[in-house]
């Protein structure tokens, strides 16, 4: 795993582009972390139940019926530029 002062730095608008539609990529952030959710059955075509990747969903997590845990299944692959 690479700690997170490795990993590269993307802006909000890089990561609006990986949304499951306008790119393959499917990445959402959670605490200024961008994960990886592309080979996830749970984020087909960039939509987890009333989620939409592309985004930070930091404050969203608050309303989830699961723990920040969850991320620990999937690849950080940069740090979110705030």
């Amino acid at each position: 795993m690479i700690p997170n002062s490795q990993l590269p730095t993307y802006t909000k608008s890089q990561l609006a582009l990986r949304n499951g539609q306008d790119r393959e990529e499917i990445w959402i952030a959670f605490q200024g972390i961008i994960y990886d959710v592309t080979h996830s059955r749970l984020w087909k075509n960039g939509k987890h139940y009333e989620h939409w990747a592309g985004q930070d969903l930091t404050e969203e997590l608050k309303d989830a019926p699961h723990s920040h845990s969850v991320f620990e299944k999937f690849k950080a692959i940069a740090t979110l530029k705030v």
